[in-house]
């Protein structure tokens, strides 16, 4: 069975480094997801090679330190992918309750809060805490089920107002929240030897590599709303609150026949028309300002336009 943890933590630090290699675009809260699911799973390892209760409680600490703040990521990056804004105080809220949980469970060892008697034995030569729960423990419980119910929520309302670029990522989405949901009441319930969350995070990490994998390929959906304004001139309220989806179709309608965008001049062709400057694309795509002025020269080439104000007018036609 150690052997078995000792392969999902591998396997956790590749998936976290595929991300880093194969997304060109990242996402901070998906990195620190991927972070956090390398760390819960390197701590079931320890657990499960554990030979004093002292190194198995440290152990247990590290796989809460990471389940903690992976739900914390989980929720952001699908608030994200669904194209929700958020205030700034969101991401400081959820992680100062993460501390104060977290908090909480290292009282372990030390307070009988979390729990109230902790030993070691050992199952098929793999070492495992046997527990006793102490007062504090169902805090936990709530905490993730508030952080369920958020993912829910958020999923279910983004396709409603139809925030998601496509619905197949809204599933996707769901079978991660629904799967994990799934998996903690089984092992709450049934008693396993085997803590099959280390699976479920790890299917998890693999829908969200695909998704943003293929996402960077395709135009993103966004319904941030182009500038009010074009220059000095108004924009139509039509135009302001035009999904982009919609922007980019009416953009691409321009093109000559059998000419086509790349992957790149439809990303570039994005941000611009969130009226993002030069440079900022150039940081957003880690590319040199010269390369960005390159692709979009061939851009507005294929599109018969010679600056930004005659591309936005293109949308009033």
């Amino acid at each position: 069975m150690s052997i078995v943890y000792g392969i999902t933590a591998v396997v956790a630090l590749l998936l976290l480094a595929s991300y880093v290699f194969l997304v060109r675009k990242k996402e901070f809260w998906l990195l620190l997801l991927y972070v956090c699911v390398f760390v819960t799973n390197c701590g079931y390892t320890l657990l499960s090679g554990s030979k004093t209760v002292e190194f198995a409680i440290f152990a247990n600490k590290m796989v809460y330190l990471g389940a903690v703040f992976l739900s914390m990521c989980m929720l952001m990056t699908i608030v994200k992918l669904c194209g929700f804004e958020f205030k700034k105080s969101l991401p400081i809220t959820l992680l100062v309750l993460g501390i104060m949980m977290f908090a909480i469970i290292a009282t372990t060892g030390y307070l009988p809060l979390y729990y109230k008697e902790i030993s070691l034995v050992f199952v098929d030569g793999a070492a495992k805490l046997e527990k006793v729960y102490g007062v504090l423990h169902p805090v936990y419980l709530l905490y993730l089920v508030g952080y369920f119910i958020a993912m829910i929520v958020t999923t279910i309302h983004s396709i409603k107002a139809k925030k998601v670029g496509s619905h197949k990522h809204a599933a996707l989405m769901a079978v991660i929240v629904f799967g994990n949901i799934a998996v903690w009441f089984v092992e709450k319930f049934i008693p396993w030897d085997f803590e099959f969350l280390s699976i479920s995070y790890l299917f998890s990490e693999f829908v969200f590599l695909g998704i943003y994998w293929m996402m960077q390929d395709y135009v993103r959906v966004d319904l941030v709303p182009i500038p009010e304004s074009f220059g000095s001139r108004p924009a139509p309220v039509d135009i302001a609150t035009m999904p982009m989806e919609e922007k980019i179709l009416k953009i691409l309608s321009f093109l000559e026949e059998g000419e086509i965008l790349s992957a790149r001049e439809r990303e570039i062709l994005e941000l611009v028309l969130l009226n993002k400057k030069r440079k900022e694309i150039a940081d957003e795509l880690c590319l040199s300002e010269n390369t960005i002025k390159t692709y979009t020269r061939t851009l507005y080439g294929k599109l018969g336009v010679g600056s930004r104000e005659e591309l936005y007018a293109l949308l009033i036609k």
